[in-house]
């Protein structure tokens, strides 16, 4: 109790092999081990030094000094934060990933002429357990490269195999859990011949997209959910999104980012108003509520704002009336929005539902985009105007002051719809094709 842990110069590569120079307990000593590792493993992964390539082989194992108990140290440790420390990676729209996604091209080429791959069965398989699917797993995952070709066929799910499937769900945007689940099947089984179509069609979008990318620039994946803050051709920030849903979708085009507003009142767009607050506020009407009270809205008729214990929501003229929800914690904005100008009326913004960027498929907006982590991002969009961090911009989101800053210099905006691409250190990902939009089958979209 009370202990002071001082870490000795050194420490990181003597913690791998499992001696940690410093006086401590044994549990915090074992949660600093699996932190360590968790640490290493992210970083190894995006840096040049080991290739993607090298994960769960002989190599890999050696380096760590370990011959299974570090992977599900830094596995626990990745599936933590996954959902909230994503790693920077490479730009998607990056010149550089064309060469790589030719290459990726070639790959599939070569597995497509040998047949494919054969679909996994849809089973609940977990490390350490025995069963023939796993010798079918073993050979999908060679494949693809995301374990190393074996000689032998165990059917044991070993620690090689958990960190292949991990690698595997890291590639197509599933938290990496190592276990075979659900989704991760759905995409194993997306036929090979479907992911080659895929290559080629998004090698066509990014030869556009990166011809066209600044030096400075805000790109939106629709399809991965995800932004990426980029600035000389490296990832600043990379942050987790949420986009419009298959029957409101987000839209894919190009601005400049040119204003924040900082707790902004929330001008409700018309499609919102039909299909979401006028059928709410009658349900609510129905039991003796006011949505308008319950979510601080104020309704407004040709300029007047009205009273809403006089609003007759059976009536066809609730459709005609302007809304607009008031600054505060639940302001469906959060407390800051992204303005660009567009001919779809959508933005980006942060917002008060949280745990939405924690799922895999975030298609769950009208078509605007929810930006996790939004502090990070806005203190990086200020930095020309001088005297912007990030500490400023939470202040703002504390004292809850309205404000409207206009950006010194405007950063473009590119949203993208990219489903497959390649990374210079031999990564090939996919995402859902969640619009059907790669026109490959619903294989493609289904998990």
């Amino acid at each position: 109790m009370g202990q002071r842990v001082v870490l000795l110069p050194g420490w990181g590569p003597e913690v791998r092999t499992g001696k940690v120079p410093v006086k401590v307990s044994r549990t915090t000593r074992k949660a600093i081990t699996h932190i360590t590792a968790g640490i290493a493993f992210a970083t190894t992964i995006m840096a040049s030094g080991v290739a993607w390539a090298d994960v769960g082989s002989e190599r890999w194992a050696r380096s760590w000094g370990d011959t299974g108990r570090g992977y599900s140290s830094y596995g626990r440790h990745l599936k933590r934060s996954w959902e909230t420390q994503l790693p920077v990676g490479h730009p998607t729209l990056s010149k550089s990933n064309l060469a790589p996604l030719s290459a990726a091209i070639k790959q599939y080429q070569v597995i497509v002429a040998g047949g494919g791959w054969e679909p996994i069965p849809m089973l609940r398989l977990r490390p350490g357990t025995r069963h023939r699917a796993v010798v079918l797993l073993r050979r999908r995952l060679e494949l693809t490269r995301d374990i190393p070709q074996s000689r032998g066929r165990s059917a044991r799910y070993d620690y090689r195999l958990t960190e292949g499937v991990r690698r595997f769900q890291v590639r197509h945007g599933l938290k990496p859990t190592g276990q075979l689940d659900k989704s991760t099947i759905l995409a194993l089984n997306v036929p090979a011949k479907a992911r080659l179509q895929q290559l080629k069609t998004n090698l066509v979008r990014l030869r556009k997209h990166s011809r066209s990318a600044s030096k400075k620039y805000v790109a939106v994946n629709i399809p991965a959910a995800q932004i990426e803050a980029v600035e000389n051709d490296q990832v600043v920030s990379r942050h987790a999104a949420v986009v419009g849903k298959v029957d409101r979708q987000t839209p894919v085009l190009r601005s400049q980012i040119h204003q924040i507003n900082f707790n902004p009142y929330w001008n409700i767009p018309r499609s919102i108003v039909k299909k979401d607050l006028v059928p709410k506020a009658r349900l609510y009407a129905r039991r003796g509520k006011d949505i308008l009270s319950e979510y601080r809205i104020d309704a407004f008729k040709g300029g007047k704002k009205l009273d809403p214990r006089t609003i007759n929501w059976s009536s066809p003229a609730v459709y005609s009336y302007r809304y607009r929800q008031e600054p505060w914690k639940d302001n469906s904005m959060g407390f800051v929005k992204i303005n660009f100008h567009n001919a779809h009326s959508v933005y980006l913004h942060d917002t008060p539902s949280k745990s939405l960027f924690a799922r895999n498929f975030r298609a769950q907006s009208s078509g605007c985009v929810r930006v996790q982590n939004v502090k990070q991002l806005v203190s990086w969009l200020l930095e020309s105007n001088g005297g912007w961090d990030y500490g400023k911009v939470a202040q703002l989101e504390q004292n809850g002051v309205r404000k409207d800053v206009s950006l010194k210099r405007r950063v473009p905006l590119y949203l993208v719809y990219v489903t497959a691409w390649a990374t210079k250190d031999g990564t090939v990902n996919f995402r859902r094709d969640i619009y059907g939009r790669d026109r490959v089958g619903a294989t493609a979209s289904a998990y």
